[in-house]
């Protein structure tokens, strides 16, 4: 479990970091590749197989078990390019030496393998001394899959359907599960029982008598009760969460899991409280498990990481969460958008990402999952369904049905963005004859739900010049609000520079605090949800929404507690962010009166 950098690249939208690995794990870097579009996958896999001039057999979607077995092919291509990639870099020559040097600049200063480098390399450049002492310490970057347990959608064969084993996270886990890799999965959009149960059919994911797991699982968490819950779940069945992965719940790119209004800063604090606790008591389970499945245990207590992300972008915030809340890494995201060497982004894409303001980037109700979803206005996907309300046919073919899931109509599932069923929905509505404003909203509800499935591929394929025949050419593209803080493309050593204080590559003087930024969105969050509740308000709609506010008056006042208590750190900004947290509990008061003013709406009801 060591790293060499105290970050990390997380997953972005479906394309946006699908061959991340390649460009970057080689420099030490951890990344995670997304594996909901295995047919984005099958397509990459061609490209790089003629790159590299390796032979290529086409899964088709006639073959059994096309999905997990895409999947096993273009992992373990790109890790037998990634290792190809690192051993040049490690077997020194004056050619490769560039490379070898650029992977120690991009190390933090207070690397111990840095210092080592320079210390071997102060005198003399010997190649061979520097070719067995790298042989022995370099580390590659882990390459790492991404999995949204949610999005499993139920197959079927001529009509008739398949066991679960063949919905789509279960075929994914497979094919991750059979690949060479020896890294990490991480689990995201919350708990699916049955995946979690079918992971006990792989014994990569179960420990050693020495704790050493080749494929360690990591969950992605908005908050302490959803990951103590889920270890212990999986824990039941002999499986160890080797890292929690706290992402803020609205602060973030993609899709947006909202707590009930709990701030990152307070999450963040009762995990490092809690860590030995839930270290300990997980643990207890485990041990359990494994005897009773007369497995091997463990020798000692498995190690445990827990890393951060959304929203993080200075050394000083990066330092901040690393020191004070004891956390292993961190996760840099948005930015890594405007990287071309880190990421793959068609060039149309960079350029509106390059421009975009605060008001450009918004927490959308676009998602066929029905998750708020952060979009960028403009996009060229949106665009394009626009054009199709405009026609008077709302909603996309539907080409890839990944999140096909609504059964609403179809019991074999249908996706929410998809022509189909918005015409369908759009029909039934007529029937209800509302009011002319209800009708709105509700059609409006209906026709924004946008092709993200797609859309969050189609840039890589752009990118790289590849078919869009089946896909067509529209753009999603999902963004944290970060990114209006970013404004050109950068290099990768330029943006690394900038994650360790070397650069500073925000030229804006107006960057709220991580802290201070997430509090609005929620605040702006709150007031939306206080807005639609007034359409068909209930008390415990009301309930709810007082809860929430209850939670984000706590979070302030933890914040005040924590800021006032400071000695150095953000020294030169501390003052305007308790004045911004002042403002902010000033908000927060105004919403609890609207909330209250809901109560009148309902004895008028």
């Amino acid at each position: 479990m060591t790293n060499v950098h105290s970050f990390h690249i997380p997953v972005m939208g479906i394309g946006f970091t699908i061959d991340t690995p390649l460009k970057v794990s080689q420099f030490g870097i951890d990344s995670v590749v997304s594996l909901v579009d295995d047919i984005l996958i099958e397509k990459l896999r061609k490209m790089y197989c003629d790159k590299f001039e390796r032979p290529y057999t086409e899964i088709t979607e006639k073959m059994d078990d096309f999905r997990a077995k895409r999947i096993t092919s273009y992992l373990d291509l790109i890790y037998d390019e990634s290792v190809k990639k690192f051993e040049e870099l490690k077997n020194v020559t004056a050619e490769s030496a560039t490379d070898l040097k650029k992977y120690f600049s991009m190390l933090p200063e207070t690397s111990s393998l840095k210092k080592e480098f320079k210390n071997l390399t102060k005198d003399s450049f010997n190649f061979e001394e520097i070719k067995a002492w790298a042989k022995d310490n370099l580390i590659m970057g882990s390459i790492d899959v991404n999995i949204m347990t949610k999005v499993d959608k139920e197959n079927y064969r001529k009509k008739i359907k398949l066991s679960s084993e063949y919905n789509d996270a279960h075929a994914a886990l497979r094919g991750y599960a059979n690949s060479v890799l020896n890294s990490s999965l991480v689990l995201s959009a919350g708990m699916n029982p049955r995946l979690y149960s079918y992971m006990e059919q792989f014994e990569d994911f179960y420990p050693d008598e020495n704790g050493i797991i080749k494929k360690k699982i990591v969950l992605k968490v908005s908050d302490y009760r959803s990951a103590l819950i889920q270890g212990k779940f999986l824990a039941k069945k002999g499986l160890w969460v080797s890292e929690y992965r706290i992402e803020s719940g609205l602060n973030c790119g993609g899709h947006a899991f909202a707590t009930d209004g709990f701030l990152m800063g307070p999450i963040l604090n009762q995990f490092k409280e809690e860590k030995e606790n839930l270290t300990q008591s997980v643990y207890e389970i485990l041990t359990s498990a494994l005897d009773q499945k007369n497995r091997v245990v463990p020798n000692s207590i498995l190690p445990l990481k827990i890393s951060a992300q959304g929203g993080v972008g200075t050394i000083e915030e990066h330092n901040f969460i690393l020191n004070h809340y004891k956390v292993d890494a961190i996760g840099w995201g948005t930015p890594f958008l405007l990287v071309p060497e880190a990421t793959t982004v068609d060039k149309s894409t960079i350029e509106k990402l390059v421009v975009a303001k605060e008001d450009d980037l918004y927490l959308s109700n676009i998602s066929p999952l029905g998750i708020p979803f952060h979009s960028l206005k403009g996009n060229t996907k949106d665009l394009e369904k626009a054009k199709l309300i405009e026609k008077g046919r709302p909603g996309s073919p539907c080409p890839k049905k990944f999140v096909a899931m609504n059964k609403d109509f179809l019991d074999t599932g249908i996706c929410t963005a998809s022509r189909q069923y918005q015409h369908l929905k759009i029909k039934e509505l007529e029937k209800q004859e509302l009011a002319v404003e209800d009708y709105e909203y509700q059609y409006n509800k209906i026709i924004e739900k946008s092709c993200t499935c797609v859309g969050l591929g189609t840039s890589a394929l752009l990118a790289y010049g590849l078919d869009t025949k089946t896909e067509g050419k529209g753009v999603s593209v999902c963004p944290g609000p970060n990114m209006a803080y970013f404004s050109k493309t950068m290099e990768l050593s330029e943006m690394i520079d900038h994650i360790y204080g070397r650069t500073n590559v925000i030229t804006r003087e107006d960057r709220p605090h991580m802290f201070i930024k997430e509090l609005h969105i929620y605040l702006d969050y709150l007031a939306t949800r206080i807005g639609e509740t007034r359409f068909s308000p209930s008390d415990k709609q009301r309930k709810y929404l007082l809860n929430f506010a209850s939670n984000l008056n706590d979070g302030i006042d933890y914040y005040q507690t924590l800021f006032n208590s400071l000695k150095k750190e953000f020294s030169g900004s501390k003052q305007q962010i308790l004045e911004l947290l002042d403002e902010g509990r000033k908000t927060l008061k105004c919403l609890v009166k609207e909330i209250e003013s809901l109560e009148n709406n309902l004895a008028i009801q």
